[in-house]
């Protein structure tokens, strides 16, 4: 298990940031970690990247202790803040030296120079590398972020908002990075963009107001409102409004243009085969039939509305 978390509770003051979260994240799995502004995501990936301390509970990284053996841990752990904190005045390789002295254990010194051209390739910095980083587009600075979580080779990842303010094309590339490099470690980040969950994470948690609500694969967590179906169908000719809504389970039924019905169905049965009955009995052929699956963003805001929560450690940041 390369991350175990147990009973994590986080207080400022008498305010709970996170109150008696658990959760496990196993070897290669790339997990989205979500809620709303304010629910605790960060303050969870500071304390397990040893930033800063839990109030109680614990967790193991790599199977190390956070509490008790942080310097291990560190070493297990490529971080991104979700502000990447980069010195703005360093040429590209330059940061990266620096960046790779501070892991003489794991990167010795003549091995250094390979490490970086390592870096340079995955990333992409390629053309970029001789710039100072005040120069790069933000997207080469998340470049930049990624080569220093990773130069060290660690065994997990934890990337906080990594896309964040990025254009679709860079988006589309740190995306396919993430998702390659997910291959071989253990991938935890945080993010608004449920495309981007949906596109490279096996698997959801979802935190709101510090407890987790959530903690499925990526296609599960799309079903966690109920079992609410909703199917599209297309007849070739007019048929029964009054008839869809008497079939078992449908609770609404909605035409969106002729001959075509979306049903809306709170059932565990697969209404699909009833529609086909339904056509035969009334002399209809069906032209086409989907299942939508539900999307992300609805199960999101189903899960986090009334969010009201503030987190102390941010509310009074300008």
């Amino acid at each position: 298990m390369s991350i175990k978390a147990e009973a994590i509770t986080k207080l400022y003051g008498t305010q709970k940031a996170l109150h008696n979260v658990s959760f496990e994240i196993k070897t290669g799995e790339i997990v989205a970690f979500l809620g709303p502004n304010g629910a605790g995501k960060s303050t969870m990936m500071k304390i397990l990247t040893c930033f800063i301390p839990q109030t109680s509970g614990t967790a193991f990284v790599c199977g190390y202790n956070i509490a008790e053996e942080s310097i291990a841990v560190r070493k297990c752990i490529g971080y991104l803040a979700e502000h990447n904190p980069l010195y703005q005045d360093m040429y590209v390789r330059e940061y990266l030296t620096f960046i790779a002295g501070l892991h003489p254990d794991k990167i010795p010194a003549r091995a250094v120079p390979e490490r970086i051209k390592k870096m340079i390739e995955i990333t992409g910095l390629g053309i970029e590398q001789k710039k100072k980083i005040g120069a790069l587009s933000k997207g080469y600075r998340q470049r930049v972020g990624l080569a220093q979580a990773l130069i060290h080779d660690p065994k997990v990842l934890i990337l906080d908002e990594p896309t964040t303010g990025l254009d679709p094309n860079q988006l589309t590339e740190i995306r396919s990075l993430i998702k390659e490099v997910g291959k071989e470690k253990t991938v935890m980040l945080s993010t608004h963009i449920m495309q981007e969950v949906i596109a490279i994470c096996d698997r959801v948690i979802i935190i709101n107001k510090g407890e987790i609500v959530a903690d499925d694969s990526t296609k599960n967590i799309q079903k966690t409102k109920g079992n609410k179906q909703i199917i599209t169908v297309e007849f070739d000719k007019a048929s029964n409004e009054g008839s869809l809504k008497s079939l078992p389970g449908v609770t609404d039924v909605r035409k969106t243009k002729e001959n075509t019905w979306q049903i809306i169905a709170d059932t565990e049965q697969d209404i699909r085969p009833e529609l086909f009955n339904f056509a035969v009995k009334n002399n209809l052929s069906v032209l086409t039939l989907s299942k939508e699956e539900e999307k992300l963003e609805d199960v999101f805001k189903e899960l986090t509305k009334n969010n009201t929560f503030v987190n102390p450690e941010t509310k009074n940041s300008p």
